[in-house]
């Protein structure tokens, strides 16, 4: 049994299709795995891969932030910003995680950098990671 799952930044729709899990992660929760007929869930998202089992294999998006909607056996992921592997490029991620290193090593309380350094290294993760 599958479950309706989309998931949407303002710019595109990344996948709309039916999946057997989907798994986030919400700030200052943790992981979740959502399966068919999960209970109604709201949550916030960090920045994190977004996994989503298929019945061939595994979709991932680096996702930047945004929400997470399970009801009616559907879950949306709604993202200001959300990748999938083949979009990221991963010269310039890994120029941003490299910025983003030096800025925190002079200044550790620079929340910018770290925000940056952790959206580099969801993307690298996503990128580098393994394939469906």
């Amino acid at each position: 049994m599958a479950m309706e799952v989309q998931l949407v930044s303002p710019e595109q729709v990344l996948y709309k299709g039916d999946a057997d899990m989907v798994i986030t992660r919400t700030v200052g929760g943790g992981d979740l795995a959502f399966l068919p007929n999960h209970a109604p869930f709201l949550g916030a998202l960090a920045i994190w891969p977004v996994r989503i089992l298929l019945p061939d294999g595994e979709l991932r998006a680096a996702v930047h932030g945004g929400f997470v909607e399970v009801s009616n056996n559907s879950v949306t992921v709604l993202t200001d910003v959300a990748e999938l592997r083949e979009q990221i490029d991963v010269a310039r991620a890994t120029d941003a995680l490299e910025r983003a290193q030096r800025a925190l090593a002079d200044n550790p309380e620079d929340e910018e950098a770290a925000a940056a350094l952790a959206r580099a290294q969801v993307r690298l993760d996503v990128a580098q990671g393994p394939s469906a």
